[in-house]
């Protein structure tokens, strides 16, 4: 399922939060008719918690049906926070803390930035059980914020070249498109959140652009 959402007219859903097939990180202060949308669109439990102090869930985390790493700041309490609906949990060791920017992942695949370090590439291929790509885009090492992947599909950042979108599609093993989110927005994965169940993107998305988003994330398959 497809919805548009009013997140205090912040677009960075992908920001604030993350999800993965059964479980959706959300700030503490989320209001409960955007927590059922979540519910009713995604098919996930919500978890509210803080991660490292922030309500920037989605920047600090990145996860799969496998588990999710977090933060090197996020401190024991919002672990077992987590922990505590059966989650799978590590922290990601780097200096590079915004763990969502730097890291898209779905349950085949990771692509990261090659600035991540070789403990940190281990850590993402046990915990999430994943093999893992290091590379830029479009001379970006924001992968996260770039695009939206799923078991089914994905959205790339619009400037995507025909060689990143088969790159893409090779690692991912699904198929998916180029486009934008919010009326021309380009980084799709800070400011839209999916699961192969359903997509929630800001209220200001068009109806061409959810019309693209439906096909790359595979819904039209259904």
């Amino acid at each position: 399922m497809l919805k548009r959402i009013d997140l205090t007219g912040n677009p960075n859903l992908g920001v604030y939060i993350s999800v993965n097939e059964d479980f959706a990180i959300v700030p503490l202060n989320l209001p409960d008719d955007m927590v059922n949308i979540l519910k009713e669109a995604l098919e996930v439990e919500v978890i509210k918690t803080s991660i490292a102090g922030s309500n920037l869930a989605g920047a600090l985390t990145a996860g799969n049906s496998n588990g999710f790493l977090v933060s090197p700041y996020t401190d024991d309490r919002e672990i077992n926070n987590l922990k505590s609906v059966g989650l799978n949990v590590a922290k990601l060791e780097d200096k590079y803390t915004a763990v969502g920017n730097i890291v898209a992942v779905n349950d085949t695949a990771a692509i990261v930035s090659p600035f991540i370090s070789e403990n940190s590439v281990k850590t993402i291929e046990d915990v999430l059980d994943v093999t893992v790509e290091q590379s830029s885009m479009g001379g970006l090492d924001i992968i996260g914020s770039l695009m939206t992947v799923t078991n089914k599909g994905f959205l790339l950042y619009r400037d995507s070249t025909p060689a990143e979108i088969n790159f893409v599609e090779d690692t991912f093993k699904v198929q998916g498109d180029i486009g934008t989110v919010g009326k021309g927005i380009t980084l799709v994965g800070a400011c839209s959140i999916a699961n192969s169940k359903g997509a929630i993107v800001g209220k200001n998305t068009t109806g061409p652009e959810m019309a693209r988003l439906e096909e790359a994330l595979g819904f039209l398959d259904d």
